[in-house]
């Protein structure tokens, strides 16, 4: 069944509500016919003119700077081979969006219909003046040595053949780290290679460049050890060929300090692995099975440093951490190349960053408290924000020191300030609160569950690990809702009105009764609340029989939010529940509060607000940078609602003198660096990036949050509430899918943070 759903889950990804994962996006305006007459006749005609006087002006008029092809014949895709060209477009669409999305590269992805190698050359040539670089993937060896070395030699814009180049780079990183723990040279190890592919040998000769020695490595391919008494040898096999009297794994393992797999899954057994040498290292990276599964390699040995290919463990070696940040670093000097110099300049950054100490919002996304160099950490997590400003120089340095830049970086302190602003993709953000929220999934109530599209959300947390949803309603309805979505798994349905509820409801209306009977409620009148969705779910969570839970898809707010702050105490210390909103905006995440709660806010519950804005943004890993806004700044208005400002900004001062907050302040001053810093240098928040923002009053904050999503198309996460003793939030009316799976795993997320 999990196949199936899986199945089903990645059909609809790729078919709904559009069909594939990009489009093209018009970067320039095109609104007046003035716009179209420079955009294509007849202004366009100026740009060709200077470009056909001076070749490299294409790099100035057009995209071709920033523009890679990603090509395959689909002879090699994945694990399943040789599929062809139309079925590895999903493929190289991924491969795309990839690159986009960690290091703003825009793709065309090609597929070419040629398993001969030189119709497949003569193509991508023939082609190659439109792109500024060319990732080539998925194409079978031994051809792929043969295309990827003409390409490189013919062509004079960067060509990689990810496959080959990508794994050996990641994998070279993490050698190095575990070497250094082991306490073991490069030049002593004794290395055995399973697998002699496109990749394993990149990875090999990787790994001489680094210092290995030829003699001390023993290759295997499906027919054993490549021996030199071997027949029929390619090049490149015949180049690793070992004169050393061992003919099996088995054998090549016995006292081996080093295994690096890429061939089949399970064919590395306990008894072999006993067999290595101390403090072996092990990189199992057969996906998504590995050549020895990770617990009981680390059961075997406990003295093992070990990296796979998989997410769910630790040292995952990961292809996303090398060619989207080569490729940056290539195309932003405009190299003619990616050469071994660069590779290695790659491999030595990666490694390094894996040695200094991990940014929160790392430790946040993975649940670590700390992560830090070790055997579980040799190289860096994929969702590291440091590795755009840390591979891309690294790359272009080494690219302008061998020759192969044609357009030299001078002033590198701006060129890290370019590298930044390409994180604006907040969706980087979206990922990171789903997989923490995975890495520890709670009883998640959805207290709406006979409603179509929360079902289809819960479905999806429910699939994804997200959480355990507990489904609350109309059971009759959820029944056969699941069955029109095939959501067919043994998911807990509870109905508070069915009389298999009686008992649980009178429990939990002594409860409520037991805490509100001097609030004007009756026993009878707490038997009677227990019968709605919105008591009984709150009461699940106070009592501990659910640990978050969602609602408001299908009511308004208010009249959801009564019933759970009725039910629910308060946090220590806050006096008054507040909500935020954060937006996913294309400079990046922003904090807005307080959305839906509060009218009209005093300066302390300003000040508390800003307080519990400020840990909602730390629970994300981010350092918040707070404004709090106004229509005047900084004391220019005596108005009482920018006195209220100020007030809170003084209390805040005072209490929290750590925390970067100011105002009253414009939100243009609060959003634009420059301007604040020309005009009010001496603000707590002069050269930082703002990523929070505190309204006066509901009306501004609402009205804001709402203008953002509708005309900006940023997305939305929220109203997240803030100072519940509880993790219970609140949907937007009609929610998306989207966005309720979203606030499922803000609900997860809280539910860790409450529990710890």
């Amino acid at each position: 069944m999990e196949n199936e759903q899986q199945r089903r889950a990645a059909l609809v990804y790729h078919a709904k509500p559009r069909p594939g994962k990009t489009k093209i996006v018009p970067t320039k305006n095109h609104s007046t016919q003035r716009d179209l007459a420079l955009a294509y006749s007849p202004g366009v005609a100026i740009p060709c003119i200077e470009i056909e006087k001076k070749h490299s002006d294409v790099y100035k008029y057009t995209n071709k700077g920033n523009l890679v092809a990603v090509i395959s014949n689909g002879t090699a895709v994945l694990g399943l081979g040789d599929i062809g060209p139309d079925a590895s477009k999903p493929v190289m669409e991924g491969k795309a969006l990839l690159f986009k999305i960690f290091a703003g590269i825009d793709v065309f992805d090609i597929e070419v219909d040629a398993k001969d190698p030189e119709k497949f050359i003569e193509a991508v040539k023939a082609i190659a003046p439109t792109f500024g670089g060319i990732n080539l993937e998925d194409i079978k060896s031994p051809e792929a040595f043969e295309i990827e070395r003409r390409l490189k030699d013919e062509l004079d814009i960067p060509v990689m053949h990810d496959d080959q180049h990508g794994t050996a780079i990641i994998s070279a990183a993490a050698l190095l780290n575990a070497l250094e723990l082991a306490e073991k040279k490069i030049e002593e190890v004794s290395i055995v290679v399973s697998g002699a592919g496109a990749a394993a040998i990149s990875c090999t000769k990787l790994y001489l460049a680094f210092g290995a020695k030829i003699d001390n490595i023993v290759m295997l391919d499906s027919k054993g050890v490549i021996k030199k008494s071997r027949e029929n040898l390619t090049p490149e096999k015949a180049q690793f060929a070992t004169g050393r009297s061992v003919s099996t794994l088995e054998e090549a393992l016995v006292d081996a300090d080093v295994f690096i797999g890429l061939s089949q899954p399970k064919i590395v057994t306990p008894a072999m692995l006993k067999k290595m040498a101390a403090n072996p290292i092990v990189f199992a990276m057969a996906n998504p099975d590995p050549e020895i599964g990770y617990e009981e390699a680390c059961e075997v040995r406990k003295d093992i440093i070990m990296a796979t290919g998989r997410s769910d463990h630790p040292n995952q070696v990961n292809n996303v951490l090398g060619f989207p940040f080569i490729f940056r670093g290539a195309l932003d000097v405009r190299a003619t190349r990616i050469n071994e110099a660069m590779k290695m300049a790659a491999v030595k950054a990666l490694a390094e960053l894996a040695k200094e100490p991990v940014p929160e919002q790392v430790n946040v996304v993975y649940d670590k408290t700390r992560l830090s160099f070790g055997k579980e950490y040799i190289i860096p997590k994929p969702f590291d924000p440091r590795l755009i400003t840390t591979v891309p120089p690294a790359v272009a340095q080494a690219a302008m020191d061998s020759g192969v830049a044609t357009e030299p970086i001078e002033d590198w302190d701006r060129y890290a300030i370019a590298l930044e602003k390409r994180l604006g993709n907040s969706q980087k953000i979206v990922r990171l609160l789903h997989d923490r929220a995975k890495a520890a999934p709670k009883r998640l109530v959805f207290a709406e569950a006979d409603q179509m599209d929360v079902l289809k959300a819960a479905q999806i947390v429910h699939e994804e690990g997200i959480a355990h949803p507990i489904l609350l309603g109309n059971k009759s309805v959820i029944e056969d809702l699941r069955k029109v979505i095939e959501f067919d798994d043994a998911v807990e349905i509870i109905d508070p009105k069915e009389m298999d509820q009686e008992d649980t409801r009178k429990k939990y209306a002594e409860l409520f009764w037991d805490a509100q009977n001097r609030k004007g409620y009756t026993l009878y009148d707490a038997q009677r609340l227990m019968r709605e969705r919105n008591y009984f779910a709150s009461m699940m969570i106070k009592n501990g029989d659910a640990d978050a839970m969602i609602s408001g898809y299908s009511r308004n707010y208010r009249s959801v939010v009564k019933p759970i702050l009725e039910t629910i105490p308060k946090s220590k210390g806050v006096s008054k529940v507040a909500a935020t909103n954060l937006m996913l905006t294309k400079s990046g995440p922003l904090f807005l509060s307080d959305t839906t709660i509060n009218a009209e806010p005093t300066a302390k519950e300003l000040a508390k607000i800003t307080q519990m804005t400020g840990q909602m943004a730390q629970l994300f890993g981010l350092e918040p940078v707070i404004g709090m806004l106004s229509f005047s700044n900084f004391g220019s208005s005596r108005f009482p609602q920018a006195k209220r400002v100020s007030e809170a900004v003084s209390m805040l001062h005072r209490s929290n003198p750590d925390l970067a907050v100011d105002g009253p302040i414009q939100s243009d001053f609060a959003l634009n660096k420059g301007l604040l810093q020309d005009r009010f240098p001496f603000s707590a928040l002069s050269n930082k990036k703002v990523n929070v923002l505190v309204f006066p009053n509901l009306d501004a904050a609402n009205i804001t949050y709402k203008l953002m999503k509708e005309l900006n198309e940023a997305l939305s996460i929220g109203p997240i509430l803030m100072g519940l003793s509880e993790p219970i939030h609140i949907l937007q009316l009609g929610a998306s899918v989207t966005e309720i799976v979203n606030m499922s795993a803000i609900a997860v997320v809280d539910a860790q943070s409450k529990n710890k």
